[in-house]
């Protein structure tokens, strides 16, 4: 049985986790092109040697990171990913698109609610 060292639940069987990719620096959103942020999300360098990988603990849902070598599959190493990413990535839009969007968003509910009160009307 393979056994992997939870930073949370410390030593658990290897089948109670899920492989999250390669750890990679992430890319401003509203910066990028679709081409860039489709290779970010999708592409893997798929390296081999000693790498940062994303794993989950699937019962907690716990997001950790851990360094594995690909040729032994072995990891040597696991952490919180406090240790790295110290800080947030917003993934809102700026403040003034999001206003209308949530704005819009209302908008759309008032008109479907009036929309199927004249239907449900139009039926009695």
């Amino acid at each position: 049985m393979k056994i992997i060292n939870c930073p949370l639940n410390g030593q658990r069987n290897a089948q109670e986790f899920v492989y999250g990719g390669e750890v990679e620096p992430h890319p401003n959103p509203h910066l990028v092109s679709d081409d860039e942020w489709a290779s970010y999300v999708f592409i893997e360098k798929n390296l081999s040697g000693k790498v940062l990988e994303w794993w989950c603990h699937v019962p907690t849902a716990y997001w950790f990171i851990a360094e594995r070598d690909t040729k032994l599959d072995e990891i040597f190493k696991t952490y919180d990913p406090s240790k790295i990413f110290k800080e947030r990535i917003d993934f809102l839009p700026p403040e003034d698109s999001s206003k209308k969007t949530t704005e819009s968003a209302v908008n759309n509910m008032h008109n479907t609610d009036s929309i199927k009160k004249n239907t449900t009307e139009g039926n009695s």
